[in-house]
C-alpha cells in the first residue's frame, strides 16, 4: 500500500517554498494535460509521416495511459523512499527525455517506446508534486492551494486541439512534443530550488500484489489491442487475454490472503465504492474512445484540417469547465442515482447521434452537439469520481483513492484500445460497410453509444439517498 508521509508543520517550511509550490504543481499538471490533448488532433498527420493508417495509431495513447496505470500505484512509496524532491526530478527529466524520443521517432514502434518513456515520468510527476504540496499545507489552506494548481488542469483541454491542430499546420507534428522541453527545464529549475524532499523511514510496497494486478492489466489491454487487428494475430490475442484474465483471478487469490495487498478486498465491500468503481469502468469504455474518434471522424471522413477540427473539438472541454460550478446544485436537487442513470444514458444518446453528421453538417450545429457531449461528460465523472469515495473510511482513503485512478487510466486504455477496434471491424467488414469510411465511422459510434447506454444499469445499484451527505455539504 503506498506510503503515507508524516505531514510537518507549514513553518517547518521556508516562506519562498510555499508561494512557488502550488505554482510547481499547476506546471507540472499543465504540462503533462497539454501534451495528452494536443495529441489527439496531430494523429492523422503522425500518422501519414510514419506512413501509417490513422486507424492504427490508438498504440500511441494506450501504451501512455497503461504506463500511467501500471506505475501511478508506487509513486507514494517511491517519494517515501528517495523523497519527494528526487523523485520530482526524476520524473521531469524522464517526461521530458522521452518528449524528445517522441520528436525524433521515425517509426511507430518506436514512437509507442517514447511515449512509454514519457509516461513513466508522468505516472511519477503530478502525485508526487500533489503530495508535496498536501504535506506541505494546513488543511485549511489546502483546498485553496490545490483549486489553484488545478485550474491548468482545467485550461489545458481548451488549448490542446488547438494548439495540436496549428502546430501540426505550421510546422510538424514533431514540435508537440518538444514543446515540453522548455517548460519542463523550467519545472527542473524550480524544483530544483523549491520542492521540499519529504522522506519515509518505514516504507512497504506490495510487490507481489502490484506485479499480479499490474501484469493483468497489461495483458490485458495488450489483448484488445491485437484483438481484430488481423487474422494472424488472433491466437496471440486470445492467450494474451486469457494470461491477464488468469493474473486478475491470481490478484483476487493473493488478495483475500494478505490484508496489506496494494488493494484490499475490502473495499468492494463497500457498495458505493463497487457500483462507482464499475460505472466507472464499463461507462468510460465508452467515453474513452471518443477523445480518439472524434479527431479522425473530423480529418479522414469529414475532411477538416486539423486547425479546423481543433476549433470544432475546444468547446468540450470548455463546456466540461463551465459545468462544474453547477455540479452541486444539480446533486442536491437530483441526488446522484437520478444524474448518473439519467445522464449515462445521455451520454450515450448524444454519441451515437454523432452518427447523425455528414461531410456537409454545419459546423455551428457540430460545435453545439459537442459543447453538450463535453458537459454531460464533466456532469458523469465528478458524479461517479465522488460517490466512489464517498462511504470509505478514513484507513480506506488511500488504496481507494489509488484504485480509482487506476481505474481510471485503464478504462481510458481499454476504451481507446475498444473504439479502435469496433471502428476496424466496420472498415474491414465490406458485407456491412461495402468500404465505405463515413459509414464504418457512423457505425461506430452508434456502437459505442448502445454500449454506454447500457453502462447505466450499473448505477440502479444506487440507493436514492446515496450520497446525499456529500450533496448537501457546504
Amino acid at each position: 500500500m503506498n506510503a503515507q508521509l508524516p505531514a510537518p508543520l507549514p513553518k517547518q517550511l521556508p516562506q519562498n517554498f510555499r508561494r512557488y509550490l502550488p505554482f510547481l504543481l499547476a506546471m507540472a499538471i499543465f504540462m503533462q494535460m497539454l501534451d495528452t490533448t494536443v495529441l489527439n488532433t496531430a494523429l492523422p498527420a503522425m500518422a501519414a509521416d510514419l506512413n501509417v493508417s490513422p486507424l492504427n495509431m490508438q498504440s500511441v495513447i494506450v501504451s501512455y495511459a497503461l504506463t500511467l496505470a501500471l506505475l501511478i500505484p508506487i509513486s507514494g512509496y517511491l517519494s517515501g523512499r528517495f523523497g519527494t524532491q528526487k523523485v520530482f526530478l526524476a520524473a521531469i527529466g524522464l517526461f521530458s527525455f522521452g518528449s524528445l524520443l517522441c520528436a525524433v521517432s521515425p517509426t511507430l514502434p518506436m514512437l509507442v517506446f517514447s511515449r512509454i518513456v514519457q509516461g513513466i515520468g508522468g505516472a511519477l510527476l503530478t502525485p508526487v508534486a500533489r503530495l508535496a504540496l498536501i504535506k506541505s499545507y494546513e488543511k485549511s489552506e489546502l483546498l485553496r492551494v490545490l483549486n489553484f494548481a488545478i485550474m491548468p488542469a482545467l485550461m489545458a483541454p481548451i488549448m490542446g486541439p488547438l494548439v495540436g491542430g496549428y502546430v501540426v499546420e505550421w510546422v510538424s507534428w514533431h514540435w508537440i512534443f518538444l514543446i515540453n522541453l522548455p517548460v519542463g527545464l523550467l519545472c527542473f529549475l524550480a524544483g530544483w530550488r523549491y520542492m521540499p524532499n519529504y522522506t519515509e523511514q518505514d516504507t512497504h510496497i506490495d510487490m507481489p500484489g502490484i506485479l499480479l494486478f499490474g501484469g493483468a492489466a497489461f495483458f490485458l489491454t495488450i489483448g484488445l489491442e491485437f484483438l481484430g487487428s488481423n487474422n494472424n494475430a488472433l491466437a496471440f490475442a486470445l492467450l494474451t487475454l486469457a494470461t491477464g484474465t488468469a493474473l486478475l483471478f491470481g490478484y483476487y487469490r493473493y488478495a483475500k490472503t494478505h490484508n496489506n495487498a496494494i488493494y484490499p478486498l475490502s473495499l468492494l465491500s463497500v457498495r458505493t465504492f463497487r457500483v462507482g468503481l464499475n460505472g466507472n469502468l464499463l461507462s468510460r469504455l465508452g467515453i474513452s474512445s471518443i477523445p480518439l474518434l472524434l479527431p479522425l471522424l473530423l480529418q479522414v471522413s469529414f475532411g477538416y484540417s486539423p486547425s479546423e477540427a481543433g476549433w470544432i473539438i475546444a468547446p468540450m472541454a470548455l463546456a466540461a469547465m463551465l459545468t462544474k460550478p453547477l455540479m452541486q446544485k444539480l446533486l442536491q436537487t437530483f441526488g446522484y442515482r437520478k444524474i448518473l442513470l439519467a445522464n449515462t444514458v445521455l451520454v450515450g444518446v448524444l454519441m451515437l447521434s454523432i452518427a447523425l453528421h455528414g461531410p456537409d453538417s454545419p459546423k455551428w450545429l457540430l460545435v453545439l452537439h459537442f459543447f453538450i457531449l463535453g458537459g454531460c461528460n464533466s456532469i458523469q465523472f465528478t458524479s461517479m469520481n465522488t460517490i466512489t469515495l464517498a462511504d470509505l473510511r478514513p484507513y480506506q482513503n488511500t488504496s481507494g483513492n489509488s484504485l480509482m485512478a487506476v481505474n481510471q487510466q485503464l478504462a481510458m486504455g481499454f476504451g481507446i484500445a475498444l473504439g479502435s477496434l469496433i471502428l476496424r471491424f466496420y472498415q474491414q467488414n465490406d458485407a456491412i460497410t461495402h468500404q465505405n469510411t463515413q459509414l464504418a465511422f457512423q457505425y461506430t459510434f452508434i456502437t459505442i453509444g448502445v454500449l454506454t447506454i447500457l453502462s447505466s444499469l450499473v448505477f440502479r445499484q444506487l440507493h436514492r439517498r446515496d450520497g446525499n451527505t456529500l450533496a448537501h455539504r457546504d
